[in-house]
């Protein structure tokens, strides 16, 4: 009795950790989102204004033959001095290239308010694979030097489910998945589709070092980690599986040594019962 209080308590700590950082997550992305929007709108002004001063620039061109000779001689040598012909191509691709960066940050600021859903704690329906989307988002910087990710999404009703919950658990998977390719570059493969008419599953499938059979029994057990130590609590597949559960599903892993590892998570589409938070 007093070690399964221990768990749950130390479950509780990790769930409110999670919620403070959802919480964090989404007060920084509002911080954010106020600068990005107008640097986003200064932006594409900008890049008006430099069309109308090109375009000034050349009707004055158009008019050089006009000038005195005095004038040209100093205009060309000006045009020269500032390499014109490199600036009318550079000053446009400079431009460009930074509103993709702004739209590359907008986005990754609306996948933390996505994935964290402060506002959203309540069951509600969902489209899991835009949850996917953020929470792969979210994790890029863990997977894109180890793994390349293949998505194969099929068509799915929305799921009657606590999104945020859920992204926790997408991203406790697609985090183990990318650490269980050590130094060998491999791919995580994640798949979504209709299993029955009224459930859904996810798949992540790693091509990692795989788990030890003696392990597999053990993954969800509290506490229980293969990692170093100092690199992982134990908790993670722990909290996962009790978060899988509440939602009425059922979470599975088939693995092998050197070959790689498959969770399976199925869920069903509609909740029997309105559940406590």
């Amino acid at each position: 009795m007093i070690k399964k209080l221990e768990e749950a308590h130390h479950q509780l700590l990790q769930a409110e950790k999670m919620a403070s950082i959802g919480q964090l997550a989404a007060g920084v992305a509002h911080e954010i989102n106020n600068p990005i929007g107008f640097v986003g709108s200064n932006m594409g002004t900008l890049r008006e204004y430099v069309q109308s001063l090109l375009d000034l620039i050349a009707a004055y061109e158009s008019h050089e033959a006009d000038m005195e000779a005095s004038i040209r001689q100093r205009m060309s040598g000006l045009r020269a001095q500032i390499d014109l012909s490199y600036l009318r191509q550079d000053i446009p691709n400079l431009v460009s290239e930074s509103i993709d960066g702004i739209e590359r940050v907008r986005k990754i600021v609306q996948d933390l308010k996505d994935f964290s859903h402060v506002d959203e704690a309540q069951w509600q329906w969902a489209d899991l694979r835009c949850g996917l989307d953020s929470t792969l988002n979210i994790v890029q910087n863990e997977i894109k030097y180890v793994a390349e990710v293949v998505k194969h999404y099929g068509d799915i009703p929305d799921v009657e489910c606590m999104p945020s919950q859920l992204n926790q658990v997408f991203m406790n998977l697609l985090v183990n998945a990318a650490h269980a390719m050590h130094e060998r570059r491999g791919k995580i493969t994640v798949t979504v589709g209709s299993a029955l008419p009224e459930s859904v599953f996810v798949e992540i499938a790693d091509e990692g070092h795989g788990i030890a059979p003696e392990n597999l029994k053990r993954i969800f057990d509290p506490f229980f980690t293969t990692k170093a130590v100092g690199k992982g609590t134990g908790l993670g597949l722990s909290l996962s599986y009790g978060i899988v559960k509440k939602h009425g599903g059922q979470i599975t892993v088939e693995s092998q040594p050197g070959a790689g590892t498959v969770f399976r998570i199925a869920l069903p589409v509609r909740q029997p019962e309105r559940r406590p938070d």
